[in-house]
């Protein structure tokens, strides 16, 4: 084969690298990352045809041989180039051009799962293994093969996204008594995988084709390094199926048990992991000739991200889909990357699933700086240019207020500094001296919390606290002004800002509005905060009324009668009952069991969209005239959530390695007694004692290392209880005598201390 490339191939052809060394001579041990030289195909048919003739065999080769004239290097992505391809064909004279062969007819294969099992059994008894090796070298010789063995009935089409017709029971059993199977199995296995790879596209994939890639990507042999230029064509040829292909196969892989999902998932991230980072890069082709392997997994791991998205409830946590790897690489390259080329080059920002929570904090927060950099230097160059006297504050967002007059002067201070938003942020309390070096900050944004949510202050005005649900929600009242809604939207706007941990408790589907959509709109009429909701979203603010909307929708007997009904509700706003009508004569409508699903979904719409559309809608101007980043687009609402709130995953045993002692060590006896009580507390009490020392149950994003919690000792006598400074983080502790005192003493201290933005 020439190894010249012709110029009128598309740039991933150029790309390609050549095959892996298992086709020629794969030691027993290639498992463990051995170095292997990387020939091309025409250098190992040489070979393998030399060695079939010097040994007088052709049973390792013969799943190649029949197939050899019709196989040619991977075709490339580029649509363009297949195209030519096609056109060449189309003009050649009728007399030379052959007829497309008809779908070909799967062989009848009736080997079971159980009579494979039977097959291994006797097998590793006997040490003899041809029956076992001649099904595995039948079964992965070519698509057609796969479908054989592993269709549930072989000539039945199978062709909806409900079922995939693949027998998933025999496939795991397949590939679980695979690894453990003698080597030259395995490099057959993997030799018929190459083989089907490499034959000739004629025409679109058809859906035994897909069941195939479904059954292949599943190969636990892809977890070694030495078997990840075939994994890296296979992704590649699953990346460019179609659209509509695709579509299939992110419903079947729903159908894959939570384990298995998860074994491709941690498979394709560590596949990333590996080509970015690589611990020993001469046992993979340089990066030149393959950059497009990152590319092609990432595709196929998009479905599956799919796949979960659409699963109810998701196959796994979102956050299983962060590959950590990209924390450590600059990845503000990728973002302006993104932001200049969009979906035109790759990058990961293209598929934020893949980016954790950390990765995206910095990506807002270096944007943030970026922002904040601009708009000091244009303050600057403002001032000197009309020659005035420059001074340092403009560097800043200076908020002054007065402690006893909090919200209408934060809000009179956010809204006549409104163009200096995006500036860092530093609090002075009217009559106070001492510099903000953070903590004036947090007890700015700790007090005006405490003041705004709690339940004396919100349920007559801006919002209603929910027992059942330990959430807030927008009250909707009607009024002349919504600025103080504003002034919320700015406050977490700012403390996504400036990393700042809000203890706020709305919803999940409060951030869901947020990001809907996740830009404002340029057109000022255009609705935001719109999202759409379901059943399960009301459930997480009004879990009674979402509970008597499911009876609803279950009754089996007369709707109508028994409920008495209309699409006409009923909602009070302070005090006076009002009628509201889903939809045009409402109040004349009856609910039906034809219709009781869209008054459900009439009644959930208003309670949480169109009633409090006006209120959400100012809290939303206020959080993105501060967050106004496309980097909002990469986040999920509970990424959001997380952001602003922290996350609730407390590690107790994490905050003692990072905590800072004043007046105390580490190894001192009331610091040792006081880890030791601490970490037997029940979670509750955890929470509580972290609530106490710093404001808020949650943990930051960055983890237990960036609360900068320290323990100050205070000489004070032992009848004393522990005090906090929640601006510092700082827990202040007497030296108690015993265990069981400074047990005592916690305990009363933190169970009675009074919570910010809670009841």
């Amino acid at each position: 084969m020439n190894e010249s490339i012709p110029s009128s191939l598309c740039p991933d052809e150029k790309e390609r690298e050549r095959l892996p060394p298992i086709l020629n001579h794969l030691p027993s041990g290639y498992e463990h990352g051995a170095k292997q030289h990387f020939p091309s195909f025409s250098s190992f048919m040489s070979t393998m045809t030399q060695k079939r003739e010097a040994a007088g065999q052709s049973f390792s080769t013969q799943i190649l041989l029949p197939a050899a004239r019709h196989v040619r290097e991977l075709p490339p992505i580029c649509l363009g180039v297949r195209q030519k391809h096609r056109i060449s064909i189309n003009t050649l004279p009728p007399e030379m051009k052959a007829p497309f062969p008809s779908d070909p007819i799967i062989p009848l294969r009736t080997k079971t799962t159980k009579e494979f099992q039977e097959d291994i059994e006797r097998a590793t008894a006997s040490g003899d293994w041809k029956t076992v090796h001649d099904f595995y070298l039948t079964t992965f010789d070519s698509f057609l093969e796969l479908n054989a063995a592993f269709k549930r009935e072989a000539n039945t089409p199978f062709d909806t996204i409900a079922d995939s017709g693949v027998n998933i029971k025999f496939v795991n059993t397949v590939y679980d008594a695979l690894l453990y199977t003698p080597p030259d199995i395995q490099k057959s296995v993997l030799k018929g995988i190459i083989n089907s790879l490499l034959r000739e596209w004629k025409g679109p994939r058809t859906k035994d084709d897909l069941r195939a890639y479904f059954v292949l990507v599943q190969n636990p042999q892809y977890n070694s390094i030495t078997t990840y230029v075939i994994y890296a064509h296979l992704l590649r040829q699953i990346a460019s199926l179609t659209e509509a292909d695709h579509h299939f196969l992110v419903h079947w892989f729903i159908k894959l048990s939570q384990r298995r999902f998860r074994q491709l998932v941690e498979r394709l991230l560590h596949f990333i992991s590996t080509r970015l980072l690589p611990a020993r890069p001469e046992e993979l082709p340089p990066m030149a000739k393959c950059s497009w392997w990152i590319p092609s997994a990432t595709k196929v791991l998009a479905l599956l991200n799919a796949s979960n998205s659409v699963a109810a409830p998701p196959i796994i946590p979102f956050s299983d889909l962060y590959n950590l790897t990209l924390d450590h690489i600059d990845i503000m390259e990728d973002y302006q990357t993104w932001q200049s080329h969009g979906s035109s080059r790759f990058s990961f920002c293209q598929f934020p699933f893949i980016l954790s929570i950390v990765t995206k904090k910095n990506i807002i927060q270096r944007d943030s700086e970026q922002q904040m950099i601009s708009m000091a230097r244009q303050s600057l160059v403002d001032k000197v240019s009309r020659r005035q006297r420059v001074d340092m504050s403009l560097l800043f967002l200076n908020i002054k207020v007065r402690r006893q007059q909090l919200v209408s002067d934060s809000l009179n201070e956010l809204t006549r500094k409104r163009a200096d938003l995006k500036k860092k942020l530093k609090v002075t309390f009217v009559g106070e001296a001492g510099l903000d070096m953070g903590g004036l900050t947090k007890e700015w944004f700790l007090l005006l919390i405490r003041q705004i949510f709690h339940t004396d202050y919100g349920e007559t005005g801006m919002f209603t606290y929910f027992k059942n649900s330990h959430c807030h929600w927008f009250s909707s009242w009607k009024c002349d002004n919504y600025s103080e809604f504003r002034l919320v939207g700015v406050l977490m706007g700012l403390a996504v800002y400036n990393s700042i941990t809000l203890d706020i408790r709305f919803p999940p589907c409060c951030y869901k509005k947020l990001l809907t959509p996740p830009v404002v709109p340029c057109d000022q009429n255009a609705p935001v905060g719109m999202a759409t909701l379901t059943l399960d979203d009301l459930r997480q603010v009004m879990p009674d009324l979402a509970h008597g909307l499911e009876e609803l929708l279950r009754h089996e007997g007369n709707v109508e009668e028994d409920f008495c009904a209309t699409f006409q509700v009923f909602q009070e706003e302070l005090g006076v009952v009002k009628s509201h009508n889903l939809r045009p004569g409402g109040d004349k409508i009856a609910v039906t069991i034809q219709n009781r699903r869209e008054y459900v979904q009439l009644y959930v719409d208003f309670l949480l969209n169109k009633s409090i559309y006006k209120q959400f809608a100012a809290f939303y101007y206020g959080f993105h005239s501060v967050c106004a980043s496309n980097a909002l687009m990469l986040l999920r609402p509970e990424e959001v959530e997380i952001l602003v709130c922290g996350s609730p995953e407390l590690d107790m045993s994490a905050l003692q390695k990072v905590t800072q002692y004043e007046g105390y060590s580490k190894n001192d006896s009331t610091v040792r007694c006081f880890w030791d009580v601490v970490l037997g507390f029940p979670l509750e009490l955890q929470k509580r004692l972290l609530h106490f020392s710093t404001g808020s149950d949650r943990v930051p994003v960055g983890g237990m290392a960036d609360l900068n919690f320290k323990i100050a000792k205070i000489e004070v006598p032992s009848d004393w209880l522990p005090v906090s400074h929640t601006c510092f983080n700082q827990l202040c502790l007497p030296p108690y005598k015993s265990k069981k005192e400074l047990k005592q003493k916690l305990t009363i201290a933190i169970s009675n201390a009074e919570g910010f933005g809670l009841e």
